[in-house]
């Protein structure tokens, strides 16, 4: 891999637009920091990584050592001989019970079209501290996140059509990995994100699907242009920079943002749908939570100056009208009562609300 200074010393040439904001801003330091100390093979167990782009099911302080709820379960050891309790309590703790719930919406919803979600196993790459393994498949939370997001999808459109997926903000490249895992899928993708995390993601997915089928910023930076059509000839995938963005020329069929648009300023956003705009997707579906980001201040640097919520997306996509949402079963009410929440938008045919699938 190339060395990820350079990607940085570029992006600080770029417009605000297409920097990291607020959250990011000290979310990539501390990032960065650990990328320097420890060996990029190691990623998805670093702390910060799992803080802030590997979400897990299990609390992260048990996934560094479990012995820390040794004294939680010392409790019930004392008070019950009860063995189904002592496997309720621990798979509660280690993650398992919310994780195999998410596999069962997955397992009862999956419709049996293109993109195939049914065979898809998630690699160990990364060394992650968690996963789980439900009929011979292996998955993470990041995983199981997007195929709840896909199969959400698959309930209100035809996406037997798609073609050509882009997404921004990808983390550590899942999303790639579930649609270039399946060869039935003959889907292209394309993500775009801010170093530190492009720099993983290129990573992740050039080890997974090999250099030679997954493009990189440090392959792409000196086009002037990226063709999409043309760029699908040579490769399965492209990995590249948000300040990239406005170089991609030609048309995608589904974009897709999990989480991190919640993580960025308005004035950002809107940038951002406007180039997604113009290379005019049938649909977008997004994950946010409900409520919007936790604000910066004093004591959470990790937060935003204005929260998105979904109206903002409604005023940043006029050409669009929000099909369905759900924030319960394939999206997600969190124990604190904040609402992840999955937003399905479809392009308006000829300025009508009316569709046809």
């Amino acid at each position: 891999m190339n060395n990820i200074q350079e990607m940085i010393d570029d992006m600080n040439t770029q417009s605000s637009l297409y920097k990291p904001t607020t959250f990011w801003i000290e979310a990539s330091k501390i990032i960065q920091d650990e990328l320097k100390q420890k060996d990029i093979q190691n990623f998805r167990n670093f702390d910060s990584s799992m803080s802030m782009f590997v979400p897990s099911y299990a609390f992260p302080k048990y996934l560094k050592n479990p012995d820390t709820f040794s004294p939680l379960k010392n409790v019930l050891k004392n008070s019950t001989d009860d063995v189904k309790s002592h496997l309720k309590l621990n798979m509660t703790i280690d993650g398992e019970a919310y994780a195999f719930s998410d596999y069962r919406v997955l397992s009862s919803s999956n419709i049996n079209k293109s993109p195939y979600l049914d065979k898809v196993s998630e690699s160990n790459i990364g060394n992650p501290l968690e996963q789980f393994t439900f009929n011979n498949r292996v998955f993470s939370r990041s995983f199981l996140n997007y195929l709840l997001g896909l199969s959400f999808l698959k309930q209100h459109v035809d996406t037997t059509k798609i073609a050509t997926v882009f997404e921004i903000g990808g983390g550590y490249g899942t999303l790639g990995e579930i649609l270039l895992s399946d060869n039935r899928n003959e889907i292209f993708y394309i993500n775009a994100d801010i170093p530190p995390i492009a720099h993983i993601s290129s990573y992740y997915l050039q080890t997974l699907f090999k250099k030679d089928n997954v493009a990189s910023y440090y392959d792409l930076k000196d086009k002037k242009t990226l063709e999409i059509e043309t760029l699908k000839e040579e490769y399965s995938a492209i990995n590249i920079s948000s300040w990239q963005i406005p170089k991609l020329q030609g048309k995608i069929d589904l974009f897709v943002n999990f989480i991190s648009f919640q993580e960025m300023e308005p004035e950002v956003v809107k940038n951002y749908c406007k180039h997604i705009a113009r290379l005019s997707p049938q649909y977008i579906l997004l994950r946010n939570i409900k409520e919007g980001k936790r604000k910066q201040d004093k004591e959470f640097l990790y937060g935003v100056k204005e929260p998105i919520k979904g109206h903002h997306y409604d005023e940043f996509f006029p050409e669009y009208k929000l099909l369905a949402t759900d924030d319960t079963i394939f999206g997600l009410k969190m124990e604190d009562g904040f609402h992840s929440q999955l937003r399905l938008y479809v392009k308006k045919q000829n300025n009508k609300d009316s569709h046809e699938y």
